[in-house]
């Protein structure tokens, strides 16, 4: 056993002693189908903390030859897979994290000497009884063991992007270090699967990439792996109930992440969670801002604050709940080159800053712990207008509670000239402006626009989550150019109501309507008498 040859199984059995385990081992069976076929080159793209080291340690754990890992994974789903007997421990297993490479090392050519140097060490060090041609070159041990063993390798490299992300400027050292994986690993016999996770996709260069051996699945295209990029909604219910935490709560405070699997028999959602999130909120018992905490704000404010015609405006439309239309394939899978708004959109999708949709084409803040590092970061920025109006919506709801219409209709009216960058010309940008105005009603509510209810669909609803009932629900009806007592006739007409005929509480009324001559907003606020 070396440091990178056959590392052994203490990493994935430390997951496994770990208070919380979520049992993701299905992942080895779609690495088994690919092993020793064209298909063996994977290369797995995901935001920081979602679980990647991980699941490197559960490959290394379940190929690794040199360890018996039957007792770590005969409960485990993999066990009941027809290739798990087949391929358990028959592998001789490198597993590299690159960022410890990068770490120790002034340039990417100390990086790669290095690399070589202590693979090298690892693997003439096992294999004793095998001469090597020369023990100088990589390539050339690795096809001399194989030659004599018959052995193909299984190669898991962790963080493989690191150097992209540290020397984003140098196009060279990108290029070396693309140029040398592309060397070690394509058309080699001794290659069983090369299995690359990171955050960044594989950086492309002209018309093609240098590893354009690698299949691609990453938060903008994720085929059939989506469900192990992070913690499903059945997952997560089953932690919430275990723990005693509201489910409602965690996914007000977690979901979002959409993740769209194509197939032949349709398009499949999958509802992701951020696995760091979660764990923290089940065992500190109270849902908050965990991931952000690994890592400042600052690297949100970078590509926010980028003078990219249309950035700011989608970043506040997102910030109101909206879904902004971009075109991922721009994209140049790196930190430096953005040639429009949507490349830095991108960008921030395989950050996990936002979720893309690959059926509507449309990203969007994913949950209320990500909107919050949003927030922190406009906070410091000179976008002093856009932050003024959410710091003013506490007051708002406040108002809206009180009923107090006037109140609400001067704060809507504010919040419109404060964010003058929105164009206002429909109920559409109507919708945004009341949607931003009320930022901090996701703290209670529920959100929902165009729910259905009688004979139409309500504009916008907000619903008490369980651990706020307290709080009233509220309808709105959004009008342009009309009178707002006529947005509370047209709920009353259609039957609105008939959306929570279920619920118990208190509820609101509430009609708002924009008059484009006197540009002003009107407010009229009923409460629904409760049934006896």
């Amino acid at each position: 056993m070396g440091s990178y040859l056959n590392p052994g199984n203490k990493g994935f059995r430390e997951s496994l002693n770990s208070a919380i385990y979520v049992d993701k081992t299905g992942f080895i069976e779609k690495m088994n189908d690919v092993l020793d076929t064209q298909q063996k080159f994977v290369c797995v793209s995901r935001p920081r903390r979602f679980g990647k080291s991980v699941a490197a340690n559960m490959l290394a754990a379940y190929y690794n030859q040199d360890e018996n890992s039957a007792n770590l994974f005969e409960n485990l789903a993999i066990s009941q897979s027809e290739s798990y007997q087949k391929h358990l421990n028959q592998y001789d297993v490198i597993k590299i994290n690159m960022q410890d490479f990068l770490s120790m090392t002034n340039g990417v050519d100390e990086m790669l000497s290095m690399f070589c140097k202590y693979l090298i060490f690892d693997l003439t060090d096992y294999f004793t009884e095998i001469r090597f041609r020369d023990e100088g070159n990589l390539i050339q041990v690795m096809k001399d063991i194989f030659t004599r063993t018959k052995r193909p390798f299984v190669i898991l490299i962790d963080e493989w992007d690191c150097l992209f992300r540290e020397y984003r400027q140098d196009a060279d050292a990108q290029k070396q270090y693309l140029d040398f994986l592309r060397a070690w690993l394509k058309d080699k016999d001794y290659v069983a699967l090369a299995y690359m996770t990171g955050i960044l996709p594989i950086k492309k260069y002209g018309s093609h990439s240098a590893l354009n051996m690698f299949t691609e699945y990453s938060m903008t295209d994720p085929g059939d792996l989506a469900e192990y990029f992070g913690f499903t909604e059945n997952e997560v219910k089953e932690l919430c109930g275990k723990y005693g935490m509201s489910f409602e709560e965690t996914k007000a405070w977690y979901d979002g992440y959409r993740l769209v699997t194509h197939t032949k028999d349709g398009d499949f959602c999958h509802y992701m969670y951020n696995p760091k999130s979660v764990v923290e909120a089940m065992m500190r018992h109270r849902c908050g801002t965990y991931w952000n905490r690994t890592e400042t704000y600052e690297a949100l404010k970078i590509y926010i604050q980028m003078d990219m015609d249309g950035l700011k405006d989608a970043v506040v439309r997102m910030l109101a709940r909206e879904e902004i239309h971009i075109n991922t394939g721009t994209f140049e899978n790196d930190m430096t080159t953005f040639a429009s708004k949507d490349d830095i959109l991108t960008l921030l999708v395989h950050l996990g800053y936002l979720t893309y949709d690959s059926t509507k084409e449309t990203v969007a803040i994913p949950n209320k712990e990500v909107s919050q590092e949003y927030v922190n970061a406009i906070s410091t920025m000179d976008w002093q207008e856009v932050i003024r109006s959410v710091e003013a919506s506490r007051k708002l709801l406040e108002s809206l509670w009180e009923m107090d219409a006037q109140a609400v209709a001067e704060g809507i009216d504010r919040a419109h000239r404060e964010v003058s960058i929105l164009e206002y010309n429909d109920e559409n940008s109507l919708s945004c402006t009341i949607n931003l105005a009320f930022y901090f009603a996701r703290e209670y509510y529920t959100i929902v626009r165009e729910l259905p209810g009688g004979k139409g669909f309500a504009d916008i609803c907000l619903i008490p989550r369980k651990l706020h009932m307290d709080k009233p629900a509220v309808i709105i009806e959004l009008k342009w150019d009309m009178d707002a007592k006529g947005a509370i006739a047209q709920i009353k007409d259609r039957n609105y109501v008939d959306a929570l005929k279920d619920y118990e509480g208190n509820l609101l009324l509430a009609g708002i309507s924009y008059d484009r001559k006197t540009k002003t907003h009107s407010c009229v606020i009923e409460k629904v008498p409760k049934e006896v």
